[in-house]
């Protein structure tokens, strides 16, 4: 039996890339859609995969577009989403999209257009505010238990192995490898943006960097290791970014609010034990409060779903509020402002980086008079599609490979199956 949305009609989604698109083909079922294309350019990796799930397979995006779909996924490379997502909108498709949004302020504001343009639903696929601690923390906030947020942190720093790092990241040109360490930066400042409902209107950005002659393996001879952001958000409050691979595995939030504080738990595992932490000062607290209060939370809704699904839960979630909006017709609390925005804070905090850490302002993309002075502005510090560019994901000067590490990566790409040009 097909799922069928509460209108009636039948949600038919195609994703844009096997690889992390995985999660929301898993998916699918549970929020009412059904999958029936997908694509990508890994000729091999898509036909295993299309076999896999009985669906059609195209390596052409413009075919693929016009296969009967009412909604794409793009799970595609990190920097390519905004031109994907962009077309797909005018082709007439709903669009959930990884993050991040864009990977430079004009792609930003072109893409707002398109959604404002066509009235499609837009949705960025930001998973890390729906786990179990970060809803709950959000209920909190709401019910005013620490009033109006003065300052919070988000961190969201992965460290791995060598071989790992290239496992997910095969050939030179792949966005993992030439990623500045301030972009990846929606995994820390979604639940905070979503848990107090706040906008981004400055950043100063700053890198953490290992010595030149750090003896850790990396294909680079680039020392960037963690990316620090610091925000001011429209209420007047400062959140503090963490990014990166930085030695010490690290993903945690943290609220100072007018009345209290509340964190999530450290611990081991990759979300640490999973607990809150609320706080009050003893001269601070009203009927019922406690000065201390630890506990794990449970979702509050969709309990049973969103415990088989990856990310804490939050893959249930993305993909739960993206059929909801396509069925309601009305935009998702992640829409293209909220995505577009957290996502352009990466990309002027390393431009923050490489001015000495000087503050940017972040342009309010919800206004044309805005968001238009940086319709033309296509700076990217890395060029992707030139294969002698070198890589300027480095706020030092030595950019050059590393031979002796590239052959060992040479060595795990082969054996995944890569065979593009730049091995």
């Amino acid at each position: 039996m097909r799922p069928e949305t509460g209108n009636g009609k039948l949600i038919r989604v195609g994703v844009v890339g096997v690889g992390r698109g995985q999660t929301f083909m898993r998916q699918a079922a549970s929020a009412g859609m059904e999958l029936v294309a997908i694509c990508d350019t890994w000729e091999e990796r898509l036909a295993e995969v299309g076999r896999t799930h009985d669906v059609a397979t195209y390596t052409d995006y413009d075919r693929f577009l016009a296969h009967d779909l009412d909604a794409v996924v793009l799970a595609n490379y990190f920097h390519e989403h905004a031109p994907f997502a962009i077309k797909a909108l005018r082709a007439g498709k709903h669009v959930m999209s990884e993050c991040a949004a864009c990977s430079t302020l004009a792609e930003g504001v072109a893409l707002c257009r398109a959604v404002e343009e066509t009235g499609k639903i837009y949705m960025l696929a930001e998973n890390y505010p729906f786990t179990a601690f970060n809803q709950e923390m959000a209920r909190l906030y709401r019910a005013g238990e620490i009033g109006r947020v003065l300052y919070a942190e988000g961190e969201y720093n992965h460290p791995g192995s060598f071989d790992w790092h290239m496992g997910i990241a095969p050939g030179l040109r792949h966005w993992r490898n030439n990623l500045p360490t301030t972009y990846y930066c929606t995994h820390a400042m979604a639940p905070l943006m979503t848990i107090t409902d706040t906008m981004p209107v400055r950043v100063n950005g700053f890198t953490s960097h290992l010595p030149e002659d750090s003896p850790r393996q990396r294909l680079w001879r680039q020392t960037d290791v963690g990316g620090l952001i610091i925000a001011q958000m429209d209420n007047g409050a400062i959140f503090k970014l963490l990014q990166g691979g930085l030695p010490g595995h690290s993903i945690f939030y943290r609220l100072h609010g007018e009345w209290g504080m509340m964190e999530t738990g450290r611990g081991p595992g990759y979300w640490g034990p999973g607990s809150i932490r609320i706080v009050h000062d003893e001269w601070d607290l009203k009927p019922g409060q406690v000065p201390e209060k630890v506990y794990h939370p449970r979702f509050p809704d969709w309990a049973k779903e969103a415990a088989s699904a990856g990310h804490g839960g939050g893959d249930f979630f993305t993909n739960h509020y993206f059929a909801q909006a396509i069925r309601s017709g009305e935009q998702p609390y992640l829409n293209v402002y909220r995505g577009v925005a957290m996502s352009v804070i990466g990309i002027l905090a390393w431009k923050s980086v490489l001015d000495n850490g000087n503050s940017f302002a972040v342009p309010d993309f919800r206004r044309e008079e805005s968001r238009k002075p940086y319709e033309n502005d296509h700076w990217r510090p890395m060029d992707l599609d030139d294969p002698n560019a070198p890589p300027v994901c480095s706020s030092g000067k030595v950019r050059d490979v590393i031979p002796e590490n590239f052959e060992r990566a040479r060595e795990i790409w082969r054996r995944m199956g890569y065979r593009g040009d730049d091995l």
